[in-house]
Formats: structure tokens, C-alpha cells, sequence
């Protein structure tokens, strides 16, 4: 069965799985970003992650594959209404990173950051416990650099704004400290299931 493209109720009243608000993307993956895309080649990304943690680390990008590797099987949902359903990503859990550096007790935050400057916050609960990677593979192959590769930020339970391309390190903090688009009137966390797209949602 073909699905039409767009805001239509029959997507939306026929995929339970679809938060409100949304539509389903099908193939498309639509190419969204805040920054022109870098010509960041693998053999120059590191990850750093500092702040409030007790051996504050970074990896380049032999190191990080040798980390355990972990996958997320699911679906990602972008603030701008569309969602991909039965998407398949690789790399490494980000549990994996921070049983390295050990987040002191008083951490509750983070801000993400990329190598293009662009920033965004999160719980450290959204970060932990098997709920956000660093990604470098998108069904099997190497992941685009239109969408984030070499390696990107993944958090698929939260609108797909809080997942950062390009990623280069994580800030341990003890507050929340709003990013690039959180500055610009959207919402601190993000839930699609609750639709918060913006501030006071």
C-alpha cells in the first residue's frame, strides 16, 4: 500500500506508532540542519566528554571503535512532523563512554556539541541506560555526512533536534543549560509523545 506523503489523518489514525503531530516519511529521510555540512573525515573526529566527571576523556577515531559496539533498531521523529519508522543505526552505546569518564553524583545535565559549534541540552537520564548512542552507521553502511556522519549524537526517543550531528563531546553539568535551538524558542526536552516542540509546550 502506497502512503501519501504530507499531513493526512489516514497516516496518522492508521500507525499507532506515530506520535501526534507527526507523518510517516517512508524512504525519505529529509536533510535538516542549522549549519552548512563539514568536510569532517573520520581519520580528524575525536569525542570528547568533560565537565563534571572524574577522568575527563577524549577518543579519537580508532579508539572509539574499539569500544564495545551496540545497534538501535526503532523509529526517530524530527520536530518538523516527519517520522521514519524501522530505522537501523551502529556504533556504540553512549553508556559505554561514560562508564569510562564516571559522572559525578551531582551531574544531571549535558550539552552536546558538535564540530560545527551547534549545541543542545539534555537530561542525563535522556543519556543513559541504553537510550542514546554515538552513531556512525545507517542500515550497514557509513553514515552520510549530510546526516551527521562521521558520527552523530543518537537519541531516538526525543525529537530528532536533540540527536547532534557532527558530535564532539559532551559537557557534564550540574544545571540545564539551554542550546542553539532551545535559545531560539524550542522546548528544553523534546518528548514527541507529548509534543514539545517549543517553549511551553
Amino acid at each position: 500500500m502506497n502512503v501519501t506523503r504530507g499531513f493526512t489523518g489516514r497516516a496518522r489514525v492508521h500507525n499507532p506508532g506515530l506520535p501526534p503531530g507527526q507523518y510517516d516519511a517512508g524512504d525519505d529521510w529529509p536533510v535538516l540542519s542549522a549549519e552548512v555540512t563539514p568536510d569532517l573525515a573520520p581519520a580528524d573526529w575525536t569525542f570528547r566528554v568533560d565537565g563534571l566527571v572524574e577522568a575527563p576523556r577524549t577518543w579519537d577515531w580508532a579508539e572509539a571503535h574499539e569500544l564495545p559496539a551496540s545497534a538501535y533498531e526503532g523509529d526517530i521523529h524530527c520536530v518538523t512532523s516527519w517520522s521514519k519508522f524501522g530505522v537501523r543505526f551502529g556504533g556504540v552505546s553512549l553508556d559505554a563512554f561514560l562508564d569510562v569518564v564516571r559522572p559525578h553524583g551531582s551531574a544531571t545535565h549535558a550539552v552536546a556539541y558538535s564540530h560545527t559549534g551547534y549545541t543542545t541540552n539534555l537530561p542525563l537520564a535522556d543519556l543513559t541506560g541504553g537510550r542514546a548512542w554515538i552513531a556512525w552507521e545507517y542500515d550497514g553502511k557509513p553514515l552520510a555526512a549530510e546526516h551527521g556522519g562521521p558520527a552523530r549524537l543518537l537519541v531516538p526517543h526525543l525529537y530528532f533536534w536533540k540527536s547532534a550531528k557532527w558530535i564532539a563531546g559532551l559537557r557534564i553539568l550540574d544545571h540545564d543549560e539551554p542550546g542553539f535551538w532551545e535559545q531560539n524558542g524550542y522546548h528544553e526536552r523534546g518528548n514527541p509523545w507529548e509534543e514539545q516542540r517549543y517553549s511551553g509546550d
